[in-house]
């Protein structure tokens, strides 16, 4: 697995970046299969808005792309959510690809009892 973790007008420091991974890892132990992850962490200040941090992470597994981002004042809060959010997209992509052994149609049934 390919971590990449970036700022955009911050510094990403050792304990901000050790806070992202320990999330995220709570996000790669339902899927295992995780091949590339970029996150991207941001400080915008505007006017009217006041200070808002932003967390945007996409994560490439075989088969999709998923992305997720959240924004809050708090960029710790931010990761929070973004990890929260992408652990309900892998546990949910991971669910569609399980093979789920579907009851086959009425003459495949027929065609077994023989």
């Amino acid at each position: 697995m390919n971590m990449t973790i970036s700022g955009h007008h911050l510094e990403v420091t050792p304990a901000l970046h050790n806070y992202v991974v320990n999330k995220l890892e709570r996000v790669m132990r339902h899927f295992d299969q995780v091949v590339d992850v970029r996150v991207l962490l941001s400080v915008e200040s505007s006017r009217e808005k006041g200070l808002r941090q932003t967390a945007e992470c996409s994560i490439h597994v075989p088969g999709s792309d998923l992305f997720a981002q959240s924004a809050k004042e708090d960029l710790y809060a931010a990761v929070d959510d973004l990890a929260d959010k992408l652990d309900r997209q892998v546990v949910k992509h991971k669910t569609k690809v399980q093979d789920h052994h579907h009851v086959g149609t009425k003459r495949d049934l027929q065609s077994l009892e023989m």
